[in-house]
């Protein structure tokens, strides 16, 4: 994605907070190299530069290039204000690229709200100009919902090849094997949590 879709900056993630147990692949940085990233969260903690509520942003209208909220939806309870938000505060050439889970485990950070259809992202980006929204895993009950979002128009070209580029992607995410490799995160994080709690219990 970063290299065929017309990134530009600043970049904001929104629920950048890289909780235990994701380090080791949370941290999307590498993805955009010499470009501004901000990483936010509700949450002060490792990979955030700014706290940021994305029902209610302090951030200047038009003044971000690209949006990432990756894994991130499911945990904000008020949709369609955090959606505003976003339009909002995107420059007119501005991208915003989401991704959350259907087939998946409750689980919190802090809290799990929502778990979203392909059609249910069309609906969150129906204000934008251009949207494409796809999914991976099983067609009746995928395990993952991508959406990428324009505020106006983007080229052909740069559409074509982002199409392309996610065909790839949906086939290595096929089947069972993206859920198993997700779920098996997800427990690792359970894991760590639980210990973390037993630990500050018998202290």
């Amino acid at each position: 994605m970063s290299e065929t879709l017309p990134i530009s900056e600043p970049i904001f993630e929104f629920g950048s907070l890289q909780v235990q147990g994701q380090e080791d692949f949370a941290d999307m940085r590498p993805f955009f190299p010499n470009k501004e990233y901000v990483g936010c969260d509700m949450r002060a903690g490792p990979g955030v530069d700014r706290i940021v509520n994305l029902h209610n942003m302090e951030i200047l209208s038009e003044s971000v290039g690209t949006i990432l909220i990756l894994d991130t939806l499911e945990h904000v309870e008020d949709l369609r204000s955090a959606l505003d938000e976003v339009y909002r505060v995107l420059k007119p050439d501005g991208i915003v690229v989401v991704t959350s889970v259907m087939n998946f485990p409750i689980h919190e950070y802090p809290f799990d709200y929502w778990r979203f259809t392909p059609e249910g992202f069309k609906s969150l980006l129906k204000h934008f100009e251009h949207q494409y929204v796809d999914f991976a895993g099983d067609e009746l009950f995928p395990h993952t919902v991508v959406g990428v979002a324009f505020k106006h128009s983007i080229s052909e070209d740069a559409l074509y090849e982002f199409k392309r580029r996610l065909v790839q992607w949906k086939k290595q995410w096929a089947g069972t094997t993206g859920f198993l490799l997700r779920t098996r995160l997800w427990l690792k994080q359970g894991l760590n949590r639980r210990l973390r709690f037993i630990k500050q219990t018998s202290g």
